[in-house]
């Protein structure tokens, strides 16, 4: 029934506008509605993962069912500067690293077994300060979260190719939390918000560190999953840092500035886009935070061996 009602809706904008024919499933899906999370499955056979998938993103990360994982590594981000392309999808706030580069950065380490090539950072954030955050911890969502996308570079061509191939893609996710001083880098971000305000707009950011977007923390959580915007390709390795970045109000404003549309036809803001936690279906999330060390080594002042994650349920800033 719905995957009738659907076509029927399709079909009604295809014949108001019969130009939108040529226009891609792109266009299609949007983060309410009845082109929206829930349905992302049904409006393209492609997509189909997106609503039977095994391995869908993102998912709520509980600590204390978090599996201590002795082998895994720290995490390793090249720490030289590079400039992209900031820009307004109509979905999201991406940033693209420039083609040219003469010196990519790697993402390697944490629980990764080959050498990943940074290629996009995206930006979802909440209208509200209550969401916006994909992840979420024990159910606390944050006002927004930074992805930063890599590829395969050791399997795979590009980041295309490899959005669809094993062990494809790595994802290292910053929660971001309200700040009256934010991350530098960020800033390099949200400066050139004004300039992107409506879908389709870009604008050039020059000489921006990936790694100094980092909060201090070598400690995180990680998971196999999927994209969180269709195809949801099951092909993602996901790093959670164990600590947000700060973002100021102000920044969150200039955010929610932002409209999904153009001039002409703005449509709605571009906030809220963010997909709901999915089902974990007994995937486990492996952190490097060792719970009986930390418990020792703080004795009786800690009767919790979980009192050292920072995302604790109702007390989530301690340390």
């Amino acid at each position: 029934m719905l995957q009738g009602l659907l076509t029927g809706v399709l079909a009604l904008n295809f014949l108001l506008y019969p130009g939108s024919l040529a226009v891609s499933w792109e266009d299609w899906w949007t983060y309410d509605g009845i082109s929206g999370p829930a349905f992302w499955g049904l409006i393209n056979p492609e997509w189909s993962l997106c609503n039977k998938g095994r391995r869908q993103s993102p998912v709520n990360l509980e600590p204390n069912k978090l599996l201590f994982d002795p082998n895994l590594r720290p995490l390793h981000i090249d720490k030289h500067r590079v400039s992209g392309t900031i820009s307004n999808t109509g979905h999201s706030v991406i940033f693209t690293v420039d083609n040219d580069t003469r010196h990519h950065i790697n993402v390697t380490g944490g629980p990764l077994s080959y050498k990943y090539q940074f290629q996009e950072i995206h930006i979802h954030y909440g209208l509200h300060d209550q969401f916006g955050s994909e992840h979420s911890i024990n159910g606390y969502a944050f006002p927004a979260e930074i992805q930063i996308f890599g590829f395969n570079s050791q399997l795979y061509t590009n980041f295309s190719d490899a959005l669809h191939r094993a062990q494809g893609i790595v994802v290292v996710a910053l929660l971001l939390q309200l700040g009256d001083l934010s991350n530098a880098e960020l800033r390099m971000l949200t400066d050139q918000l004004d300039r992107i305000r409506y879908g389709g707009e870009e604008s050039e950011v020059k000489r921006i560190s990936v790694r100094g977007l980092l909060p201090e923390t070598e400690y995180y959580m990680t998971y196999d999953g999927s994209t969180t915007m269709p195809a949801c390709h099951e092909t993602v390795t996901w790093l959670i840092l164990n600590k947000p970045i700060y973002i100021t109000k102000q920044q969150m404003h200039a955010l929610r500035k932002l409209m999904q549309g153009d001039v002409k036809h703005q449509k709605a803001p571009l906030g809220n886009n963010f997909r709901p936690p999915q089902p974990l279906h007994h995937r486990p999330v492996r952190t490097n935070i060792d719970f009986n060390i930390k418990r020792s080594e703080l004795g009786k002042q800690c009767p919790s061996m979980y009192k050292d994650v920072y995302y604790k349920a109702n007390s989530w800033k301690q340390h």
